[in-house]
């Protein structure tokens, strides 16, 4: 695989950790504002998807994946 490609595919997975977090962000707001602990679990749920899409995408720039930030 090219590093054209491989930097796209990086762009793209960065792109669906930002959705990631807007969509866990809301369901964030919704746990809190309806006292909602389903939308708390999915948020969580969430949270933890793009922390893999995270590491996934810093996997392909060779940084280190493991580096404890969110």
């Amino acid at each position: 695989m090219g590093d054209d490609r491989l930097d796209d595919l990086r762009s793209r997975l960065d792109d669906i950790a930002e959705e990631l977090a807007d969509i866990g962000l809301a369901k964030l707001k919704e746990a809190v504002r309806d006292d909602n602990a389903h939308a708390a679990a999915e948020e969580r749920r969430l949270a933890r998807a793009r922390r893999a899409v995270i590491k996934a995408a810093a996997l392909l720039t060779g940084a280190d994946a493991d580096d404890g930030s969110d």
